[in-house]
């Protein structure tokens, strides 16, 4: 069932948004929640909506613009229309992939993957987008090195079509420890000597701050060292993955300030469940917190 924001809902979001500043009249408070809460400006966000389907896409659309989030990440071409209504980015497509654990480190999926993105890219392009998801799949036995030759030369077949469309292929980096057991791209450094190996600006990784936080810690040295490779970064709390406040271990003041100082101009996407019963003001919190 499609949720509405209710009248306790709207007093928890505006507490949140205005640091809980009452408004002396429910008509000033009216005339406010109109407007786009205005962000500093140093972070794109978006979020995932998948963390939040128990709001239909169109109505999380509305809420979600209103504390100043720009895009929707993981959104395929049977939705674009309904971002595009609400003046949304698409901030991550997907809908070229087969699944997580079936992927690009694996020879057997090469034909259909390359099938799915040679007619997924141009789409991406014509509807204006750029940010197409893509996965390594899961290990099976692999040694990284395999693993990483077979990955370059499945992406190598669809590379040159995404520079000629302007599209950047990321491969997002997924633990291996808690949730997806077997990954095979879950360290950076797979991650990045794959972008060293294929040398394309339009390969990027899409940099999970949760996952790599359970397979490898050090993150703000990971962003320092190799912020180049990264091309969008997820958010969500460890343990968990849920909201982004002092119940959970990762900094993200600190993390979000090392981001911007590299010069990123990409998406940092919200990618976690809330445990609240307002979900929406959990996420107005995320969005606060990494607002540096």
């Amino acid at each position: 069932m499609t949720k509405r924001i209710d009248n306790g809902r709207r007093e928890s979001f505006k507490k949140v948004l205005l640091g809980g500043a009452a408004f002396s009249t429910l008509s000033s408070f009216e005339m406010k929640e109109e407007k786009p809460y205005e962000l500093k400006g140093n972070i794109n966000h978006g979020v995932c909506h998948w963390c939040f389907r128990d709001f239909e896409l169109d109505a999380f659309c509305a809420e979600a613009k209103k504390i100043g989030i720009k895009g929707i990440d993981l959104i395929g071409p049977s939705n674009w229309h309904i971002l595009k209504k609400h003046g949304l980015d698409s901030s991550m497509c997907n809908g070229a992939e087969i699944s997580l654990t079936e992927g690009f480190g694996e020879v057997k999926y090469h034909d259909q993957l390359i099938k799915n993105y040679t007619e997924m890219i141009p789409k991406v392009a014509d509807a204006g987008y750029k940010n197409l998801i893509c996965f390594s799949g899961n290990r099976r036995g692999m040694d990284d090195e395999t693993g990483l030759k077979n990955c370059q030369i499945g992406l190598e077949k669809i590379i040159p079509l995404a520079e000629k469309h302007g599209v950047i292929i990321q491969m997002e980096l997924l633990n291996s420890r808690v949730n997806h057991k077997d990954y095979l791209c879950d360290k950076s450094a797979f991650g990045v000597e794959l972008c060293k190996r294929l040398g394309s600006e339009n390969f990027k990784l899409l940099y999970d701050i949760y996952h790599m936080q359970i397979d490898e810690g050090d993150l703000i040295r990971s962003v320092n060292d190799n912020h180049q490779y990264f091309g969008h970064y997820h958010t969500a709390g460890n343990p968990g993955r849920n909201e982004l406040d002092d119940t959970q271990e990762i900094y993200y003041p600190a993390l979000m300030k090392a981001i911007v100082a590299t010069g990123f101009k990409g998406y940092v996407s919200h990618e976690f469940i809330p445990k609240s019963a307002d979900k929406i003001a959990a996420l107005a919190q995320g969005v606060q917190i990494c607002d540096v």
